[in-house]
């Protein structure tokens, strides 16, 4: 297996096989990205509502935050974009098969909003080695996912003021992602030990 040979590349540039088509750069930044928005509607369908929100706990968030890591800060953010105008043009792509532009003006508008920055924050800090360790990985996810909260309870704000939208729309998933966090964390380093055992 042919490996990306610069400094930034991160943990998923360097484990796709670079031969056939992949040698081409172009063809290899395209599957990431399309990989990328797949994994994130995938993760998107494991859902959980809540009866006193409007915004469902999802497997969603912790995979903008891994794309982002995985594949880094121009892929993710593309990722991000993609999987935003899928949805956007009818593919059932968003949370709970759901689909069309009026999803980005409903109450969880803010959210997905946030995901192409929070992945390109959590990829461009992936580029500078903080996906190597736990520590610097898992501060690396908080910060991605405090972009996704700023903006998601900021937009929520908007429609049901700012104390209903931080009680309903941050608390009850502060200690889920924390824990979706952990395990994140110990994957990517994990991931890059694995590779230099190989190497």
């Amino acid at each position: 297996m042919a490996l990306a040979n610069t400094s930034s590349a991160t943990l998923g540039q360097q484990v796709l096989p670079r031969r056939g088509i992949l040698e081409n750069k172009l063809a290899a930044d395209a599957l990431l990205v399309v990989g990328g928005s797949l994994f994130v509607a995938l993760c998107a369908q494991i859902r959980i509502p809540l009866p006193f929100s409007p915004v469902p706990i999802t497997a969603q968030t912790m995979a903008v935050l891994l794309v982002g890591s995985l594949i880094g800060s121009r892929l993710g953010l593309l990722a991000m974009l993609l999987y935003l105008g899928e949805g956007m043009i009818g593919l059932p792509f968003f949370t709970g098969g759901k689909a069309g532009i009026q999803v980005l003006q409903g109450a969880t508008a803010g959210y997905l909003v946030a995901f192409p920055l929070a992945a390109a924050l959590t990829g461009w800090l992936a580029e500078k080695g903080w996906d190597r360790t736990f520590g610097k990985m898992s501060l690396s996810m908080i910060l991605g996912n405090l972009v996704i909260y700023a903006l998601g309870v900021g937009w929520l704000t908007t429609r049901v003021g700012l104390e209903t939208a931080f009680v309903t729309g941050m608390l009850p998933f502060v200690l889920g992602d924390l824990v979706k966090i952990a395990l994140a964390s110990a994957a990517l380093p994990g991931g890059w030990e694995l590779l230099r055992k190989k190497g």
